[in-house]
């Protein structure tokens, strides 16, 4: 959905759910200025039992005049009722009659969606999607100061101060925003009530600890999700705790974070983990988070998440590649399949030795510029670094452009000046040249690879993958994702 498909409308009344953080707030504030700019008749509204009272979020409504009503008692019927940081029908919004529903949310989908909906699960924030639209639409959203003073906070204090973010999209919002750094400290610094400074005491008197993976999980009653961020750091700096998830549970929601300081477990990647079909996680390898929605559940927050802990413990071999030889029995011969993929040559972008950041969906990495440095963008989006002596053993490199549409176009930044390009607008064609053979098979379980050129970050395999190494080097061992493989390998008869 475009946000110019609800022009139709003249009567908009936005709604977000009955207990506004700062990302509902943040949102609706945005597409409120939108909706006015256009000149609709528009309210934003929110309900339930309780007025917003939070120390930082009243600072936020008074310092960026953000022009929300507590309306608990609304019965107008609105021409359009845009739901914002929720979905029209779910319990923690009171539900508002209107003659036609759009939904703008980044939760996990629980509701039968309405035709005008944008709902995108996998970002960070609600703000970072209504921010995309309205960049779309070419909405000045640079001029107004006040707006993406609010924009970044939404998405600060939904990732738990950034630590949390998960898709590039997000960092992209965050490099746009030229913010009141001032006011956000001090939103930050009125963020723990006297009565959350007790919740996180006795969080601590409420506690599992695994000690064979040397995991602990605490439970917290409800509070702003920040405070779990708060509780896993401080709980992570004890001695024998390598992980560390915290928890609360309320009707609406449960919500939690993960830390971890153990390179064999990512808390991304733990944090998808534990919500797998019943909500969304994600983050950084070392913070992370997430949400599960209660009525996924068929048993108590707490005896879920330690189940799952156990099972995620469980689940995963671990391997070293430069201390494994694979057993070939139950293995296949198999040779690459000529690929056209893009290489861009770095120095048609950047003079020779920028520092630069390569920003695609798998993360961030920074490389300096040298005369031999090119990319390559592989067939999912997925950039990397590699010297023109290595790549044109394996490539072809054509003059022809290389056109290709992806979920979310890698892009490249000037780390000094902060100039950004989109590495697809200089990409050429490249055609593998073929002949690369490998020994491959499926793989039975999970496994957590660490390669034989990076043993501080290991590759994640589950069920279905396959697990390979190149037939000239037994210790190249590598995982390939089950949804790849057959575009990149064929067997040798």
């Amino acid at each position: 959905m475009k946000l110019s498909e609800l022009l139709v409308f003249n009567d908009i009344v936005i709604q977000c759910h009955d207990n506004p953080d700062a990302d509902a707030l943040a949102s609706g504030y945005a597409l409120y200025l939108f909706f006015k700019r256009a000149g609709k008749e528009t309210e934003f509204i929110y309900r339930g039992l309780n007025k917003v009272g939070k120390s930082n979020l009243m600072i936020m409504l008074s310092e960026l005049e953000i022009p929300v009503k507590y309306m608990p008692e609304f019965d107008r019927v609105p021409e359009l009722l845009v739901t914002v940081d929720c979905q029209y029908g779910q319990r923690n919004v009171t539900t508002t009659d209107a003659k036609n529903i759009a939904i703008i949310d980044h939760h996990q989908v629980t509701v039968d969606l309405p035709k005008l909906s944008e709902v995108r699960s996998n970002i960070g924030s609600c703000a970072t999607v209504v921010w995309d639209m309205m960049r779309e639409e070419g909405f000045p959203i640079n001029s107004d100061k006040k707006l993406m003073t609010a924009l970044y906070y939404g998405l600060y204090s939904d990732t738990n101060k950034l630590s949390e973010m998960a898709h590039p999209l997000d960092r992209d919002m965050t490099d746009s925003l030229m913010f009141n750094e001032a006011l956000i400290k001090q939103m930050s610094n009125s963020n723990i009530s006297l009565g959350e400074l007790l919740i996180t005491g006795r969080a601590f008197l409420s506690n599992e600890y695994i000690d064979k993976d040397k995991c602990i999980v605490v439970e917290a009653e409800a509070c702003d999700p920040c405070i779990l961020g708060v509780i896993s750091d401080f709980v992570l700096e004890t001695d024998k705790v390598d992980v560390c998830v915290a928890f609360y549970s309320s009707p609406f929601e449960v919500k939690f974070s993960v830390r971890s300081c153990s390179k064999e477990v990512h808390a991304n990647e733990l944090a998808s983990f534990l919500a797998e079909g019943l909500g969304g996680g994600g983050g950084h390898l070392y913070k992370a988070g997430g949400t599960i929605r209660p009525e996924m559940l068929t048993a108590s927050a707490k005896e879920v998440i330690m189940k799952r802990l156990l099972e995620y413990y469980d689940a995963y071999k671990i391997m070293y590649a430069k201390d494994t030889v694979l057993d070939r029995e139950g293995m296949k011969l198999y040779e690459k399949i000529p690929q056209k993929v893009g290489v861009v040559r770095m120095l048609d972008i950047f003079p020779e030795y920028s520092r630069v950041d390569i920003r695609t969906l798998e993360g961030d990495i920074s490389v300096q510029v040298e005369k031999n440095t090119y990319l390559m963008i592989g067939i999912e989006g997925e950039v990397y670094p590699i010297q023109e002596e290595k790549l044109r053993r394996s490539y072809e490199i054509s003059d022809q452009a290389y056109v290709h549409t992806f979920e979310y176009a890698p892009s490249v930044k000037n780390a000094v000046t902060g100039e950004r390009f989109e590495v697809c607008k200089f990409a050429k064609t490249a055609v593998g040249k073929g002949g690369a053979r490998i020994w491959a098979r499926p793989l039975t379980g999970y496994v957590k690879l660490f390669t034989a050129w990076d043993e501080e970050k290991y590759y994640a395999g589950a069920p279905g993958d396959y697990i390979a190494f190149r037939e000239d080097d037994e210790h190249d061992i590598y995982i390939i994702r089950s949804t790849l493989f057959d575009q990149l390998y064929f067997e040798v008869k």
